[in-house]
């Protein structure tokens, strides 16, 4: 899907078309979240990041979960982007085992801390779409 939009509000319309199709109902709750206290936060979120970067074709939607998960697991701390982006990696095709096989693979350059609190977070989003059982 290329970007041909010329105005903000057209860039912020692509955007949304794209993030809609990632993120689904996460990533509007990101964009939500954002609009009392940066509401221009939202708008870059949109436009740029979803607008721009996520439409290049030189990689698949699949393959920029992929590198995302990798690059969240790896910074620590990301724990609720992480929620949003293993959401959006199973909008976009990946399974739950690869997912969990990405976030081990992280273990060997990030450490095991971090790949056990992403591990945990994948957990979490897995539990909420019914792909694992919740712990009694």
């Amino acid at each position: 899907m290329t970007n041909n939009a010329t105005t903000r509000q057209q860039q912020f319309d692509h955007g949304m078309t794209v993030l809609d199709a990632v993120d689904g109902k996460s990533g509007q709750r990101v964009i939500d979240a954002l609009a009392d206290v940066s509401p221009e936060l939202g708008h870059q979120v949109v436009a740029w990041a979803f607008g721009q970067m996520y439409t290049r074709t030189e990689l698949t939607p699949r393959d920029r979960q992929l590198v995302t998960l990798g690059i969240l697991t790896a910074l620590g701390g990301c724990e609720p982007q992480l929620d949003v982006h293993v959401n959006a990696s199973l909008n976009v095709g990946l399974t739950r085992s690869e997912i969990v096989e990405a976030l081990l693979h992280a273990s060997v350059y990030c450490g095991m801390p971090r790949a056990l609190n992403a591990t945990f977070a994948a957990k979490k989003v897995f539990i909420e779409r019914g792909l694992i059982p919740e712990a009694a």
